[in-house]
């Protein structure tokens, strides 16, 4: 099979990107040993989706990373599974607990606040398009090194991108649902604009492909185009499932936050609207549950004494006052 120059640096670089990826996945499962041993043990989905997003990794390099040499809409493909859904399946492997002995680490700790949401998107997007200018595209075809700077930059800004919306991390009080609907419509608006340049531009962007193009019997426009297109559709289905997914967040935060005011109402329990509001975002609904119940005990406890000493009050004599 006729390959494009340098292909033979696939290797070096899938090498280069799976061996930290290694080490990052026996990290994760010795921590999940030792919170299962503990009262935050990790829900199995979490571990499926975490180890899951290294298997998706994995397939890209190794499977794709060959043919992706030669045709740009399968490095695109390649591109798509890094940078969109490992990166995504890893996020949703992460829990607060998890990721305390890394938060200990003051640099680490610091770099919290690249997963602001006012900062994550710019970051991503900024990653998503510099790539993709030819001199760097080419540079990472040509070299080993830069390919898998290129690679983990995807990966790691694609994670920072995610955690604003499924990360254990906390978020501003303004990013509720509302403003997580405009940040995956801002999300996936900058992947579709990025689609529509490949898919319409009629002007080849990168010539390290005429060889491969040649030899698959495709002209270069068409496979650009089919990047393009491989984009647009990965970028749709994805859109979908987070609007599926924002609808049924959005109803089942108001059916709790409602059953906690009720909750609350019924046993004359002191709780704001806001208060709830908050807490459900958070995730933090069935804590205040327990918060309520246990502010409710104590108030019976406390009122029991003095009924039961009305009752044994002998006849005639004054009642405790």
């Amino acid at each position: 099979m006729l390959v494009a120059p340098l292909a033979v640096s696939t290797d070096t670089s899938a090498a280069l990107q799976l061996g930290p990826l290694a080490i990052l996945g026996l990290l994760y499962a010795r921590r999940v040993r030792t919170l299962a041993e503990g009262e935050h043990p990790v829900p199995g989905w979490r571990q499926a989706c975490f180890y899951g997003g290294f298997v998706v990794i994995g397939v890209a390099l190794t499977s794709l990373g060959r043919i992706s040499q030669d045709l740009l809409f399968v490095h695109m493909i390649e591109h798509l599974l890094l940078g969109d859904i490992a990166a995504l399946l890893i996020v949703l492997g992460l829990t607060g607990p998890l990721l305390v002995p890394v938060l200990r680490i003051r640099l680490f700790d610091r770099l919290r606040t690249l997963s602001h949401p006012a900062v994550a998107f710019p970051l991503w997007m900024v990653d998503l398009f510099g790539w993709h200018v030819p001199v760097l595209y080419e540079a990472a075809l040509r070299h080993s090194g830069v390919h898998a700077l290129e690679h983990a930059m995807f990966l790691g800004f694609g994670i920072n991108m995610w955690m604003c919306l499924f990360g254990p991390l906390p978020t501003p009080s303004w990013f509720g649902n509302l403003a997580k609907l405009i940040y995956i419509v801002a999300v996936r608006l900058a992947g579709t604009v990025l689609g529509n340049i490949f898919l319409w531009s009629g002007t080849v962007f990168y010539p390290y492909y005429l060889t491969g193009d040649a030899h698959y019997h495709i002209s270069p426009l068409a496979d650009q185009s089919i990047a393009g297109a491989v984009m647009m559709v990965e970028e749709s289905i994805l859109t979908l499932c987070l609007f599926c997914w924002l609808f049924l967040r959005a109803a089942r935060e108001g059916e709790e936050r409602q059953a906690l005011l009720d909750y609350a109402r019924t046993h004359g329990l002191e709780l704001t609207e806001a208060r709830a509001a908050r807490a459900v975002a958070a995730g933090r609904g069935a804590e205040l549950r327990k918060r309520l119940e246990g502010h409710l005990a104590v108030h019976e406890h406390v009122s029991a004494p003095a009924v039961s000493e009305r009752v044994e009050t002998p006849s005639g004599a004054r009642e405790p006052t």
